[in-house]
């Protein structure tokens, strides 16, 4: 269900106790082994190594791959058939200096296939942060377990395919984890004995005029997340739109969502519902009275107060919700997402869901999850408030906040995966795959 994610200090933890010179031995021979089976028409290889014990790795794989008949050289010079970045380990952090940043940009520059060493150079092992110039893998070989930085953005963007070599370390427990399909186990099936309401019944709470097919989305997602019952509560001007698009959603007026929360299990606020004084008075009404697990997305989030909830609630901000919450740039938040998400759990004392490449599900007193499922077709109007829909009846099946976040995440993404097409995919063809992303 999950796989550990190591930082620096907990591979050095890991690593205690062990002969260095093994340890060594056995990673420059997993780089080595990687070169050969991935490129095996490769004949010459080229290997920038620092002067620690990732060096070490790479002057050893080096060594294997000339036993085994290849061209091998420290020097970038010539024209090598592949690139093995060895010059920085899981221990670097900050901007590397002018000289090694010139080896970088040399390496990134060779136009060949580059193999990794544990992690990119230039990557922050621990976070993903990449303040400065980092190196371009098409694969990194990583000793014993992922590391944070080659699953969190912007780093994963720099780590190409993913190989895990044993060294011989025993598995040991992280602060942060990768989250796998098997989470989506944990939601809970319909049962003989279910009802409509008992399988899980969802309140939507949005589509302002203009803004109805964010709620409907929602609200469909929903249904396909295998809710049992949904309503949606939106202006009465937007009743007429919304009563053509949802068939299975009971609709009313916004002037009885106290009433549909009767019938709720967990609700959802947001989608489409507007950012006037009145919407925000909405908003802070039912997250300070309804005693429902609910989702706060979208409008529902803009100028958000801090409050002691009655019930989980869970954020699900982008980049630039999410710094505006914190008082920061879009961008500051995509250099630095791991700090930024803490930062949110630690603002609101509730699940924060920051979407993006790597969604990253926080939660007070929690390591972070990170959920890797999805592609990049996922970047399109509407997905965000299918994963709405599908975290909503999750809480509503009685899933602790935080794992039904984790695995909203996770079919979302799986749903995407899944879809017939990916050029040119829409909301509503996420929707359509959820039955399959979790059957």
């Amino acid at each position: 269900m999950f796989e550990p994610l190591y930082t620096a200090d907990e591979m050095r933890a890991a690593e205690q106790g062990h002969d260095v010179k093994t340890l060594m031995e056995r990673a420059g021979r997993a780089v080595a082994d990687a070169v050969i089976r991935r490129y095996p028409e490769a004949r010459r290889v080229a290997a920038v190594c620092g002067k620690g014990a990732n060096g070490g790795d790479g002057r050893i794989a080096l060594r294997v791959l000339a036993e085994s008949g290849r061209e091998t050289s420290e020097q970038l010079d010539g024209y090598p058939d592949v690139v093995v970045d060895a010059l920085f380990g899981t221990g670097f952090s900050g901007e590397p200096r002018p000289d090694a940043a010139g080896l970088i940009e040399r390496i990134n520059g060779m136009a060949v296939p580059v193999v990794a060493v544990d992690v990119p150079s230039g990557v922050d092992a621990s976070t993903g942060e990449v303040p400065g110039a980092a190196v371009r893998a098409d694969v990194t070989v990583t000793m014993h377990g992922r590391k944070v930085g080659l699953v969190v953005a912007p780093g994963r963007f720099h780590a190409g395919e993913v190989e895990v070599a044993d060294i011989g370390l025993e598995p040991a427990g992280t602060e942060h984890r990768l989250v796998t399909e098997a989470i989506l186990r944990l939601v809970p099936r319909k049962g003989e004995g279910d009802t409509k309401y008992t399988a899980g019944s969802v309140l939507v709470v949005g589509g302002s005029p203009g803004m109805t097919g964010a709620v409907c989305l929602a609200a469909e997602a929903a249904f396909r997340a295998d809710a049992g019952y949904v309503a949606v509560a939106v202006p009465e001007a937007s009743l007429s739109v919304v009563e053509t698009l949802l068939v299975e959603a009971v609709k009313a007026p916004r002037e009885r969502v106290d009433e549909l929360a009767e019938r709720a299990s967990a609700f959802a606020v947001g989608p489409g519902l507007g950012r006037g004084d009145d919407e925000r008075a909405l908003a802070r009404r039912l997250l300070a009275g309804l005693e429902l697990p609910a989702v706060v997305d979208a409008d529902a989030l803009f100028e958000l107060e801090a409050a002691d909830w009655p019930a989980p609630r869970v954020l699900t901000p982008h980049a630039g919700e999410l710094g505006r919450l914190l008082g920061e740039e879009s961008k500051w938040v995509d250099a630095h997402r791991l700090e930024a998400v803490r930062r949110a759990v630690d603002l609101y004392h509730c699940v924060v869901l920051l979407k993006g490449p790597g969604t990253l599900v926080a939660a007070p007193g929690e390591g972070v999850l990170v959920c890797g499922a999805g592609t990049p077709a996922l970047a399109t109007a509407g997905t965000g408030d299918v994963l709405t829909g599908v975290i909503s009846a999750f809480l509503a099946k009685g899933m602790d906040a935080r794992l039904a976040a984790a695995a909203g995440a996770v079919a979302h993404g799986r749903a995407a995966e899944l879809a017939a097409h990916q050029v040119g995919l829409v909301a509503s063809d996420v929707i359509d795959s959820l039955p399959l992303a979790l059957a």
